[in-house]
């Protein structure tokens, strides 16, 4: 990682590069859920589920996502799981207008994704995919009151110096292609030039897919458990939990709050399994609630054995972080297993409220299983912008 007081160097990326394949880091990125091969992913183009042709192979080239729309890429689409991620934090500088600097990164995303930028050096896009977001500096000079304009405020255990809290973009790439990360970031900063300085980055891998639902399966973590089994999946719900509505200027945004967490793996090996899983209130082999059923039941939060004890555990994971014990929504929350600079995952969460995450994040705070094996080394908080197209560029919503 950078040191706190000399900015990194743009040009580093190759030795980042060098890095991210030497340590074969474990975690990715996706959208809301992936798809099984056999039910194949209508919103990608070529689906063999649509077009009748035969599934590809795991060698062929993945059909590319569309940059512009609605929402942007990254958060819900492509629905099928990208296994690669890196999320790059950077400053702007003081005398910097936003407007013109995002519409630029938004022309330079298309031409990323459309295979026609020569910073790509040849190789085919695929399903990279960039998601571009603004700090809550930023969104105050838009409107001191718009969602997104709030810091993250500190928590415990944590140990997070000034380079690596908060900051003014983040910028979000995710493919299946693990070269195609540094050659986009780079590509994004080129573009930039000093107008933007980066603060700190972050490689991840998406660990393997379990299948949870007909449709839907979710990644094990670093831990060995399934990884993101709630949340709002289906598009009512991401209309009622994840997606901005108003005001106009940031409809069809979302809020991301990232914070990188170092964990105590040796120390989590060497409880039982059944003591692991009581840390997380979910059978680590199925993901089954501890209180039964199905890997996406609901958890049975007042079922009790015979003697009278909850089958989930008062601090189990499930029961603290639980939206409607909280009283919150839902989050759509993204594990990213990394080995650099140490051990550990890199939360991503986004929702429409940044209390979905403070509110659950404080509860569970006071009594949490799985926080002890935890120490947060990075945090922000970021409003990812509304989608965008030719008419409408990146930003222009709050910027124009």
């Amino acid at each position: 990682m950078p040191s706190a007081d000399r900015p990194p160097s743009r040009r580093a990326f190759l030795d980042v590069t060098g890095v991210t394949v030497a340590t074969g880091l474990i975690a990715g990125c996706s959208g809301d859920s992936a798809r099984s091969a056999r039910s194949g992913d209508p919103t990608r183009s070529g689906d063999p589920a649509r077009s009748g042709d035969p599934a590809p192979s795991a060698s062929a080239t993945p059909a590319p996502v569309a940059a512009t729309g609605r929402y942007q890429a990254g958060v819900t689409l492509p629905r099928t799981a990208q296994p690669h991620l890196l999320a790059l934090v950077a400053d702007l500088g003081d005398t910097v207008t936003p407007g013109p600097l995002l519409a630029e990164l938004g022309e330079t995303i298309q031409t990323l994704t459309a295979g026609s930028d020569p910073r790509l050096l040849g190789l085919s896009p695929g399903d990279v995919t960039v998601t571009v977001g603004v700090g809550p500096r930023l969104v105050r000079t838009a409107g001191a009151t718009l969602p997104g304009a709030t810091d993250l405020p500190p928590f415990s255990r944590e140990r997070v110096n000034s380079r690596e809290r908060d900051g003014d973009l983040l910028l979000q790439i995710c493919a299946g292609d693990a070269l195609l990360l540094p050659l986009a970031a780079a590509a994004l900063l080129d573009q930039a030039g000093d107008r933007l300085q980066e603060r700190w980055r972050q490689f991840g891998r998406r660990g393997a897919e379990v299948p949870v639902a007909e449709d839907r399966s979710a990644p094990r973590n670093l831990l060995g458990f399934i990884d993101g089994i709630v949340g709002p999946h289906t598009t009512a719900e991401q209309e009622r939990d994840l997606w901005l509505a108003d005001p106009p200027a940031v409809a069809g945004g979302t809020l991301a709050v990232l914070r990188r967490m170092e964990i105590d793996l040796t120390r989590f090996a060497a409880l039982s399994v059944a003591e692991q899983e009581a840390v997380f209130g979910r059978r680590r082999a199925s993901g089954v609630p501890l209180s039964g059923g199905s890997v996406d039941s609901a958890p049975g939060l007042s079922a009790k054995t015979p003697d009278g004890r909850y089958l989930v555990p008062v601090d189990a994971h499930v029961r603290r972080a639980n939206p409607t014990v909280v009283g919150v929504g839902h989050m759509l929350r993204r594990s990213y297993s990394i080995d650099d600079p140490a051990p550990g995952l890199l939360f991503i969460s986004f929702q429409n409220d940044l209390r979905t995450f403070t509110a659950t994040l404080a509860r569970m705070d006071t009594s949490d299983a799985l926080l002890p094996f935890t120490t947060t080394t990075a945090s922000a908080t970021f409003l990812i912008l509304p989608g965008y197209d030719a008419r409408r560029p990146l930003g222009s919503t709050l910027f124009g």
